[in-house]
């Protein structure tokens, strides 16, 4: 596939680098390509052409940085599109900014009305995701969508990756997956697991 990510940072490049060693096309979008930090050879645009130039957008930036970027690319560049919403919305406070009525992945759709959003990878830390293995197990990929043809394009990059998908239902589902991600975080920082632990779910 050809997939653009938005995003430059660690997990940006941790997906980008894990898919195109599995022979997809990547295009890294910047808001400035000339000084973005990407892996050796890869192509970075802007990303208006980034997002142009591809089927499936990877939303590699933070929650909080959502409704500026689509405000200035326009809602109308992700439409039709497949888009993958992977971030974690807490406050300054690092808790879950969100209840149960609604989700950061819900939210966001509403600001793209015409793309397929997909809830993934939240749940896993940036180390991981470009191995999507973990002590010799393969972690588990949760992934929440209303468009059951998205969702198998998600399937289809976890699975290269290395993970074992599993499709967790329609998007408004990504509620309890944001509130799985920010257990993972509680766990690794607050609990000192640090970030060698993952989910699996066990079937």
């Amino acid at each position: 596939m050809r997939i653009s990510i938005i995003g430059t940072g660690h997990v940006g490049t941790s997906i980008g680098s894990a898919l195109t060693r599995k022979g997809h096309e990547v295009i890294y979008g910047s808001r400035n390509p000339d000084s973005a930090r990407v892996p050796n050879g890869a192509k970075v645009e802007t990303q208006a052409d980034a997002v142009k130039n591809s089927d499936t957008v990877i939303m590699a930036i933070p929650y909080s940085a959502l409704s500026e970027t689509v405000s200035s690319l326009g809602a109308a560049a992700f439409s039709g599109k497949t888009v993958v919403d992977v971030s974690n919305i807490y406050n300054k406070n690092m808790e879950w900014a969100f209840g149960f009525s609604t989700s950061g992945a819900e939210e966001f759709a509403k600001l793209v009305p015409g793309a397929n959003v997909v809830k993934a990878f939240n749940t896993v830390f940036a180390k991981h995701m470009s191995a999507g293995m973990l002590k010799n197990e393969k972690l588990t990929l949760f992934m929440a969508g209303d468009s059951k043809e998205a969702k198998m394009r998600v399937q289809k990059l976890g699975e290269d990756i290395g993970f074992d998908v599993v499709d967790a239902g329609r998007l408004k589902n990504a509620r309890y997956l944001e509130a799985l991600g920010m257990m993972n975080i509680d766990l690794g920082a607050n609990q000192k697991l640090g970030e060698d632990i993952g989910f699996r779910l066990v079937k």
